[in-house]
């Protein structure tokens, strides 16, 4: 099974947009995002259920369940279960957690059709999700920039208006609550982002038997971006850091993702 399969890829995709919606509710606990991102879960759990019932009837002709079947089904079934936690017991924060951990199982499904050690149906699925891996980094690379500038945006703004210095240029500057609601949701589709695809690319190279590369300095400081990214997000919605605050947390946390930018040269394998 390779992720030509247009089926296959719709889940992953998908699956990344409900993600999106679901960590929106986890950041402003959005009644509309929440709604969203289950049916999108709904959607996601009637593809895969197709999907997988088509596997297993073509399995009967061989009497034997593959490790691909075996995985799908797992993956299925932590979203069933999820989908019953949102709508009998209310536990919001777990359903996310849950559904990521079933879309890096997901994910890193896509070997288990290289069967029977097959090199080249093996770097056919290598390839196929270092493209799930190059989709999202690039979408995450793009939000978080947005959200960097407007984080500049704020901070430019906010000292013109403390030391009371107005020009047309700063008329023409929407409000801060605007920009600030605006860095918001870069953050929302941003931090999601990268956390599945540096969740994708460690699994990747775990499965291909090359974990020393987990040490590689690109790697390293990719984490360090996505931790200081999560500690924004933290300061943000839990402990409810000023705007002002969280704005030069948000240029901090880019830099660290700007000087992973640049460390290409540095890297053994990027």
């Amino acid at each position: 099974m390779g992720t030509a399969n247009w089926m296959y890829d719709a889940i992953l995709y998908i699956y990344a947009l409900t993600l999106l919606f679901y960590f929106s509710d986890f950041m402003n606990a959005s009644r509309r995002a929440k709604r969203i991102g289950t049916g999108l879960l709904i959607f996601v759990w009637m593809l895969q259920t197709g999907y997988l019932v088509m596997k297993l009837i073509s399995s009967l002709d061989t009497h034997n369940i593959a490790t691909f079947e075996y995985w799908l089904g797992f993956s299925w079934l932590l979203v069933t279960i999820s989908l019953v936690i949102s709508r009998f017991f209310f536990i919001d924060y777990i359903v996310f957690f849950v559904n990521v951990v079933s879309f890096a199982v997901l994910a890193v499904n896509l070997y288990s059709g290289s069967s029977d050690g097959d090199t080249y149906a093996l770097w056919q699925m290598s390839r196929e999700l270092l493209y799930v891996h190059i989709s999202l980094i690039l979408c995450a690379y793009a939000a978080l920039t947005i959200g960097a500038l407007l984080a500049g945006m704020y901070l430019f703004l906010h000292h013109r208006l403390k030391v009371k210095r107005w020009s047309k240029f700063v008329r023409r500057f929407p409000s801060l609550d605007t920009i600030e609601r605006y860095a918001d949701r870069a953050v929302i589709i941003g931090v999601p982002l990268l956390a599945m695809s540096l969740a994708v690319a460690v699994i990747s190279l775990l499965v291909e038997g090359r974990p020393m590369l987990l040490l590689d300095w690109k790697v390293l400081t990719s984490f360090a971006a996505l931790v200081m990214y999560i500690a924004y997000v933290y300061q943000r919605a839990v402990k409810k850091r000023p705007g002002k605050q969280l704005a030069k947390l948000y240029i901090i946390s880019f830099s660290m993702l700007l000087i992973n930018l640049l460390t290409n040269s540095f890297s053994s394998f990027h």
